[in-house]
């Protein structure tokens, strides 16, 4: 199977050390969502999420993350059973993979991490070469009680092979994007990175899942909250008023390409505005 991934690695045609390094952890992604999916995950799963966009839209910024939500709300979700088959099945490609629960029951985000560097060093790599120690980690996390109103959808993706992947349709992922931009309490590049690559694609964010997610979670838990697209222009454009833009190219700029770094230069206020009113 190396073979394979190998084929997949040169595919990236990368040209540098960094480029070399996203590639490889690109490629663990795809093979652990294959391996989900012949564990059924996605029977009770969708993958949503910055990553998702990369793999199955095709956006040109690399992610680290897998997140998922559950399509119906459970509490007593374990991530355990999937974690075995997980493992089992990178194993037939090779990998010598750890995996780590790092699941709080008590809390609606189950986390996992993989740590994977047996992929690396069976490959034929022209610059990474790693760091002593260190491994590719890979957090993976779900939702297990998700706000209501999510739309979805089912791709085909044939890397490793042909497998099915359920996930978020663009307007629900649109709508969770605009909850984190209006409710993270820290700054995240690449959120606005994604935000961009939504309207640019004319997606209409899920109104009504916007509005359960604002009052699940939020500065406005709790709250009566009627929103409708004007709430939701005025809400974005103060955030935006308050936000240190050097701060955001800073953390999105390592998992853009070469040839839109130079776009980072317009990240702005006024940019941003302008991008809100095409919404």
């Amino acid at each position: 199977m190396i073979e394979l991934i190998q084929q997949r690695l040169d595919s990236y045609k990368a040209s540098n050390a960094i480029e070399e390094e996203q590639a490889i952890k690109e490629i663990i992604q795809e093979i652990a969502l294959f391996a989900l999916w012949k564990a059924g995950f996605f029977e009770v799963a969708a993958f949503q999420g910055g990553t998702s966009l990369r793999i199955l839209y095709g956006s040109q910024r690399f992610s680290e993350d897998l997140d998922f939500i559950l399509k119906e709300s459970d509490p007593g979700f374990d991530w355990s059973d999937y974690l075995k088959k997980l493992l089992e099945n990178l194993e037939e490609f090779g990998l010598k993979t750890e995996v780590r629960d790092k699941s709080r029951m008590d809390q609606a985000v189950r986390k996992a991490v993989l740590k994977d560097n047996s992929v690396s060093n069976q490959l034929n790599l022209s610059f990474y070469r790693g760091q002593e120690g260190k491994k590719q980690t890979i957090k993976l996390e779900i939702d297990v009680n998700p706000p209501s109103g999510s739309a979805f959808e089912y791709t085909y993706k044939d890397f490793p092979v042909d497998y099915e992947v359920c996930h978020q349709d663009l307007s629900s992922n649109f709508a969770l994007k605009v909850h984190a931009l209006l409710c993270r309490p820290y700054l995240k590049g690449r959120d606005w990175y994604d935000f961009n690559w939504y309207v640019k694609k004319d997606i209409k964010p899920n109104l009504s899942l916007l509005q359960a997610a604002l009052i699940q979670d939020g500065p406005w838990k709790g709250e009566d909250l009627k929103i409708d697209k004007e709430w939701v222009k005025a809400e974005l454009l103060k955030k935006i008023s308050s936000i240190n833009w050097n701060e955001a190219t800073a953390d999105v700029e390592r998992f853009m390409n070469k040839t839109e770094k130079d776009s980072l230069k317009l990240w702005s206020e006024h940019f941003f505005s302008q991008k809100v009113a095409n919404i």
